[in-house]
C-alpha cells in the first residue's frame, strides 16, 4: 500500500500558497496529503480557501509552547510547512528536520524578525537602488529557533528590473513561489532533500 506523507500547513494571510499546495496534491505534483490548515485569525482569507477545498482549519489564537504541542499531537503530521506564517514559533516546538518554510527574499540578509511580505521587498528594492544587489530570491529552508536561519535547501533567483517597484517585484516573486513550492516540498517529504539536523545557519 502506498502511504502518502501528511503535511500540516500554517498560514497567516490570504492562503494563496496554501491553495496551490492543496491543489497540487490532487494533480500529483505534490504526492502527499494536506491534513489541515492552521491560522491565527478567523478572518484571514485562508480560512475560506480551506473550507472551499474541504480541508479542516484551526484558528490558533494562543501561541504558547503547550498550544503548539497540543495542536501537533492532535494532527500528528509527518511534516509541517510554514507558508506565510508570520508568528515566532516558541523554542522546542517543531522538529527542525520535518519543518520547512518558504521566504520571499535572499537569506540570510533579508530574513529575521519583521522581514516578511512587503517589508522584504521594500528592503530588497532599497538594496537594489543602492547598487548592492541585482536580484532577489525565493528561498526554502528548514525551521530552527532563530527566524529564517535554518539551512536553506532551495534558492531561485529573480532578476530585479529597473522599473520594478516593491509591488511589481512581489508579484513576480509570488508567481515563482507558487510555481516551485509544491515541487520542492515533494522532494522533501519523499526524502530526496533531507537534513541531518546539525545546525548550519543560512
Amino acid at each position: 500500500m502506498n502511504i502518502r506523507p501528511t503535511i500540516l500547513v500554517f498560514n497567516s494571510g490570504s492562503g494563496s500558497g496554501f491553495q496551490e499546495l492543496v491543489e497540487n496534491t490532487r494533480t500529483g505534483v505534490l504526492r502527499a496529503d494536506i491534513i489541515g490548515l492552521v491560522t491565527n485569525n478567523k478572518n484571514h482569507e485562508c480560512v475560506k480557501r480551506a473550507e472551499e477545498l474541504n480541508i479542516k482549519s484551526c484558528v490558533m489564537t494562543d501561541l504558547g509552547v503547550e498550544d503548539y504541542k497540543d495542536l501537533l499531537e492532535g494532527y500528528k503530521p509527518d511534516f509541517v510547512a510554514l507558508s506565510g506564517w508570520l508568528k515566532k514559533v516558541p523554542m522546542g516546538v517543531f522538529d527542525p528536520q520535518r519543518t520547512i518554510n518558504i521566504h520571499p527574499g535572499p537569506l540570510p540578509e533579508f530574513g529575521g524578525p519583521g522581514m516578511y511580505g512587503h517589508h522584504v521587498h521594500d528592503a530588497v528594492m532599497k538594496a537594489f537602488h543602492a547598487r548592492r544587489i541585482v536580484s532577489t530570491q525565493v528561498c526554502m529552508h528548514y525551521v530552527i529557533d532563530e527566524y529564517d536561519q535554518g539551512r536553506v535547501f532551495f534558492r531561485y533567483p529573480v532578476r530585479i528590473r529597473t522599473n520594478d517597484t516593491s509591488c511589481t517585484l512581489a508579484g513576480r516573486v509570488n508567481k515563482i513561489e507558487h510555481g516551485w513550492q509544491s515541487y520542492i516540498t515533494n522532494l522533501v517529504v519523499h526524502g530526496e532533500i533531507r537534513w541531518d539536523g546539525k545546525i548550519q545557519k543560512a
